[in-house]
């Protein structure tokens, strides 16, 4: 299999006079298997043709940030959505300072700001230019963002000035693209992943749910899917869109999910248990709306059905992530799970902040085995997604 098989890649042209190494670029990474759109800056076309670009892409070419016929159908929100990686090769010092500041007064621009995807910059500019501090303070600023830097070398230059400034040769430039995703460090493999919550009906109005967004499960369905694992979502009610190449089994209640998990984990490799499954289910449920009256209602619950557990009994061969959504003592109650429910190894978080967990974009976890643990710092959920993935293929392989 290539190294980039299936793997969506943007690349991204800002003006620079390196811009004539990006057609080199377009076609390695072609060779490598991945699916290559290209999407230019205004200046970029001073460089090179945007008609040689679409040869070699065999797709259009993206440059109008208001191009009336992409935006009826929200282009660039499209075009950040698709991208498994944004590459944006040339990266002038202009272009880096845009991205630090957040403009969005480029197509190229909008697509970076709106993607959940892996963004990487080869630089290319004047030696003064990039040693100048706010070049490299803006470069430390997209370090510290998660976006991958690529280069620069260390050379001859167009302007006859020498020392480090040049892009980086096109195929050290796509190996690194390769390295972005881990080897396909999951490739072959067969994972099921629970997200979101679930609902159990009181009446036919009525339900018992959690906050759960379903935000974690869908980034860890990406990040499988990224590192080359077939993946089936079984998913509670959420509003998100689904991951693309996965298969998706969309379920209600507790009782749905074990069977659609039970199902899927018979040939399955992985389970990643991430779904917020509701702990009690009314014993009965109405048949008919309950009236709203005076006095107080009693509700009769009984337990829900243990899903990581039942899929840890019954498929020894499995290699099982639970979610340990804590307010207090994370790790203590974390280890307790791992243990009590047979896991491969658990993931712990603490619901009660604001800035992470529910219904938020960031999140904060433990990664927890018998034998270690490690945390994860404050990071976005796509971010940790990946992490928590590069994790597994590491135990997996171990």
């Amino acid at each position: 299999m290539s190294t980039l098989s299936n793997k969506r890649i943007i690349v991204g042209i800002s003006g620079g006079i390196a811009a004539y190494k990006s057609a080199e670029i377009v076609r390695r990474l072609q060779d490598a298997g991945a699916d290559v759109r290209v999407v230019m800056t205004p200046s970029a076309e001073q460089f090179i043709r945007p008609l040689t670009l679409q040869a070699l892409s065999s797709h259009p070419v993206h440059a109008d940030l208001l191009d009336p016929e992409a935006e009826a159908g929200m282009g660039h929100i499209e075009l950040a959505r698709w991208a498994d990686l944004i590459l944006i090769a040339p990266a002038t010092a202009d272009f880096i300072a845009s991205m630090v500041h957040g403009r969005g007064n480029s197509l190229l621009n909008a697509i970076i700001l709106a993607t959940p995807a892996i963004v990487a910059v080869a630089p290319a500019m004047n030696q003064g230019m990039w040693a100048h501090p706010a070049t490299l303070e803006n470069m430390a600023l997209l370090e510290q963002r998660g976006v991958r830097i690529f280069g620069p070398d260390s050379g001859v230059q167009a302007c006859g000035d020498i020392g480090p400034g040049r892009m980086q040769q096109p195929q050290e430039i796509v190996d690194q693209v390769a390295s972005c995703f881990a080897g396909q460090s999951l490739s072959g493999k067969k994972l099921v992943l629970t997200a979101g919550p679930t609902r159990e009906a009181i009446d036919p109005v009525r339900y018992i749910s959690n906050h759960s967004s379903g935000k974690m499960g869908y980034a860890l369905a990406q990040a499988a899917v990224e590192a080359g694992a077939q993946v089936t979502l079984i998913s509670g009610p959420v509003n998100l869109i689904a991951p693309e190449r996965c298969n998706i089994v969309s379920v209600i209640s507790a009782a749905d999910m074990l069977e659609a998990t039970m199902q899927a984990c018979s040939d399955a490799d992985i389970l990643i248990a991430a779904a917020a499954v509701a702990d009690y289910r009314p014993v009965t449920v109405a048949a008919q709306k309950i009236k709203k009256h005076d006095d107080a209602i009693n509700l009769e619950l009984e337990k829900n059905p243990d899903i990581v557990s039942a899929a840890a009994s019954e498929y020894s061969n499995l290699f099982v992530v639970g979610f340990a959504a804590e307010t207090q003592d994370i790790e203590s109650y974390a280890r307790d799970k791992l243990q009590r429910k047979n896991l491969d190894a658990i993931v712990a978080n603490d619901v009660s902040r604001s800035d992470v967990g529910f219904n938020s974009d960031d999140n904060e976890a433990a990664w927890i085995t018998a034998t270690s643990s490690k945390v994860f710092g404050k990071r976005s959920k796509t971010q940790l997604a990946r992490d928590i993935i590069s994790a597994i293929a590491d135990q997996i392989d171990d």
